[in-house]
């Protein structure tokens, strides 16, 4: 069964048939070949693979990145940015990863960072005298911040997946969510440096203290919501309702610039959104039952354990396998399939769940901007109006210096574990 279930879904994918699409009809290929399971095993598998409580932060946090966007809440803390590292040669580039990382803080989502803070520094870097193809693959870049630094989408799949603690999962995604927008910003000043990009990007900034007045309800919002998870107030699933009431009060009744019209359409967004991601996660429910059914997970754990002698060259192997993955897989789909498989072999290696959880991401997020599927390489085009083969030259570097930062990830666990460690012990 497994191997018709797999040969199938790879057919389908071949066919360009849509992932979650692929993924279900693969299992109804498996449940057919078996001949012993009812077909009732689909629609259970259907029902207990949403039926799980994490994942009602995930249309929340959705939500909450949408209404920021709306509401102009990306706009203060673009202005924010810029006011505090915009000063320099290369600071609107300097700017772009920091409003990513702080939006990021948030929303949880890499599309919703990449139109939500593309919007407003993809023309002004443009306007600078940045070209436009590498302001679009800084932009698709620093956006992938969305998924590593808390909260996290993909972070709460991966949870949801493994039985891991969602909360664990985040506070290990601070470190390497701040090493990776240290290394772009490094990369974007040295690459203005030496080009003479961005001499003039002071121009039109406003003051610190003005910019921080106009931003500090925007600023506060993701303390609220880490300080909150941390500090024992709210769960990260209750974080997620309580970003998307502050979100509300701030663009209706403080800043008012939410209006009912724009109201729906960004509760349609948020809704079709959602619906794609669960779409994901209840056929790769089904798959994933069927090849533990079929004890997959035990025959790779063996197999790996034969190919690799240890844990360092194990965690190699999975980089390049999950990056080459990314290429071509969507991300929900990678970890709600993949995820279970190889935590209980990583586990075997001495590997901290919440660890390899930020491992996969970070691979995974890789992914998002590496063609031929890299959907903040398609959102970054459609904001940036150029076409997709005009930012492969100028992306590599960017994904040279994600990679770079996840073998340190990889192999310095503590920079993930030191948080965990101090918070949960």
């Amino acid at each position: 069964m497994p191997h018709i279930m797999i040969l199938s879904m790879l057919l389908f994918f071949a066919l360009t048939v849509p992932v979650a699409v692929s993924i279900g009809l693969a299992s109804i290929m498996g449940v057919a070949w078996d001949g012993k399971m009812t077909w009732l095993v689909i629609a259970q598998q259907l029902y207990a693979s949403l039926d799980k409580y994490p994942l009602v932060a995930v249309p929340f946090f959705i939500l909450a990145g949408n209404l920021m966007e709306a509401s102009g809440i990306s706009d203060r803390m673009v202005e924010f940015a810029k006011s505090l590292v915009g000063g320099m040669q290369g600071g609107l580039a300097v700017s772009c990863v920091f409003t990513c990382m702080i939006f990021a803080a948030v929303a949880g989502s890499s599309v919703a960072t990449t139109f939500a803070v593309g919007a407003i520094l993809i023309p002004a870097m443009v306007k600078h005298g940045y070209p436009k193809p590498f302001a679009a693959s800084l932009q698709a870049s620093a956006a992938e911040l969305g998924v590593i630094i808390p909260p996290s989408i993909p972070m709460i799949l991966f949870a949801v997946s493994t039985d891991t603690s969602v909360g664990e999962l985040f506070i290990a995604g601070i470190g390497p969510g701040a090493l990776i927008a240290g290394g772009l910003m490094l990369y974007v000043w040295l690459y203005a440096r030496i080009n003479g990009y961005g001499k003039n990007d002071g121009e039109g900034r406003m003051p610190l203290w003005p910019a921080f007045k106009k931003a500090w309800l925007a600023l506060l919002m993701p303390v609220i919501i880490l300080g909150g998870i941390y500090g024992g107030v709210f769960t990260p699933t209750e974080a997620s309702a309580v970003a998307v009431v502050y979100a509300l009060f701030v663009g209706v009744v403080v800043y008012r610039t939410l209006k009912i019209s724009s109201l729906s359409k960004t509760l349609h967004r948020s809704v079709v959104s959602t619906a794609v991601i669960m779409f994901v996660i209840a056929n790769a429910g089904i798959f994933g039952f069927l090849l533990n059914r079929a004890g997959i997970p035990a025959a790779l754990g063996n197999w790996l354990g034969a190919i690799f002698s240890d844990k360092y060259a194990f965690l190699l192997g999975i980089n390049l396998a999950l990056f080459l993955i990314g290429m071509f897989i969507e991300t929900s789909a990678s970890i709600v399939v993949l995820a279970p498989l190889l935590l209980p072999v990583a586990i075997q290696f001495g590997v901290d769940p919440a660890h390899f959880g930020v491992i996969m991401v970070v691979n995974l997020a890789l992914g998002m901007v590496t063609p031929p599927f890299g959907v903040n390489l398609f959102a970054a085009c459609t904001v940036a109006n150029i076409r997709l083969e005009q930012l492969i030259k100028p992306l590599l570097p960017f994904v040279i210096v994600v990679f770079a930062c996840l073998m340190i990830i990889t192999y310095v666990p503590d920079l993930s574990l030191f948080l965990k460690e101090l918070v949960y012990g």
